[in-house]
């Protein structure tokens, strides 16, 4: 770390087209390997659902799989979709985890379905779907479960969450959204908060509700003072060049987004070859402007600046491409920047 400031992977596990979910998986594994090695502090997966273009459905099981085939790197969820699932379940599903790996399993919580209206019944069927205004009372549950310090009047309070009473912490929680509704939240609970920022359009208000998690924050016994978060959406390149020519695969994907077309990421060569209309030019202009794109140089001047914007350093960094070479490279050219090995 450099000027004290903490990296991290947000790995959303890309599906490139022509490649495979296994193949997909399989990467995410390495690359937290080389992240590690590299002198990343953290790796969080994420869960997605019927997505097309993300193989990450099932975080818990990803974490294990990361964490077993690391050392010493932070892995954690970004995050789980608790509103699909009992407190309950996620807290032993983590306590299970963080059996196998003491201090080093952090749990990043999701509001958002991570789907489809249509998929996040499914997930729920046979059930209804879990009304969202139960989800402040699944967070103060879970963090309960997790701690053993459900209040004596609390329904279920006679029941533990395994395997065994919690050790002297509990995993890393965090929070996360893309609004002022979880930033707020965070802030009541005491809890810390990860913005996200790399979707691309939440940027123009992400310091606004940085500063509003700040002001609003209330120590917990789990957290004294704020932490906060932000997840950047990066590709570094050793050309200007070479970055926007991988940035053209994203770009295809996000205008695919739009039309309602769930696929893998294609490659730069066949992005850049297709001709957008004026619309879709304009749509990837503003979807872009907060993206930080380029060689080491202009990448490193833009996190800090970022970083400067909302007064943080812990730093969580999205990037995905086509080639899994280019991804590599990419963080390592950060890794680089940074002095992370040094």
């Amino acid at each position: 770390m450099v000027e004290n400031y903490t990296f991290g992977v947000v790995d959303q596990s890309p599906i490139r087209k022509g490649g495979s979910v296994q193949q997909a998986l399989q990467e995410t594994v390495r690359l937290a390997q080389l992240a590690e090695e590299m002198g990343y502090y953290r790796y969080w997966v994420a869960e997605h659902h019927n997505s097309g273009g993300f193989a990450g459905t099932s975080p818990e099981i990803l974490i294990g799989q990361i964490a077993s085939q690391t050392n010493t790197i932070n892995v954690g969820s970004g995050g789980v979709m608790l509103s699909h699932y009992s407190a309950l379940k996620v807290a032993e599903n983590f306590n299970v985890l963080r059996s196998f790996y003491p201090d080093r399993i952090e749990l990043g919580i999701g509001r958002a379905p991570g789907s489809d209206q249509d998929t996040a019944r499914a997930l729920a069927y046979p059930k209804p779907l879990v009304d969202i205004q139960h989800f402040p009372q699944q967070v103060v549950d879970l963090v309960g479960f997790l701690s053993g310090t459900l209040p004596e009047d609390h329904v279920f309070n006679g029941i533990k969450a395994q395997p065994g009473p919690p050790p002297d912490s509990i995993p890393g929680i965090w929070l996360l959204g893309s609004s002022d509704y979880s930033a707020r939240l965070a802030a009541a609970l005491g809890l810390p908060f990860s913005f996200a920022d790399f979707f691309g359009t939440t940027a123009e208000h992400g310091p606004v509700i940085a500063e509003l998690y700040r002001q609003q924050f209330r120590p917990s016994g789990y957290l004294k003072e704020p932490k906060f978060n932000v997840a950047l959406q990066v590709i570094c390149a050793d050309t200007q060049e070479k970055a926007e020519f991988i940035l053209s695969s994203r770009n295809i994907s996000s205008l695919n987004r739009l039309k309602g077309i769930r696929e893998p990421l294609i490659s730069p060569e066949e992005a850049t070859s297709i001709e957008l209309t004026p619309f879709e030019v304009q749509h990837l202009e503003n979807t872009n402007r907060y993206l930080i794109i380029g060689t080491p140089e202009v990448v490193k001047k833009g996190i800090i600046e970022a970083a400067g914007v909302y007064k943080t350093t812990e730093i969580s960094i999205a990037t995905n491409c086509h080639y899994f070479e280019d991804r590599v490279r990419s963080f390592e050219l950060v890794a680089q920047a940074f002095g992370l090995n040094n």
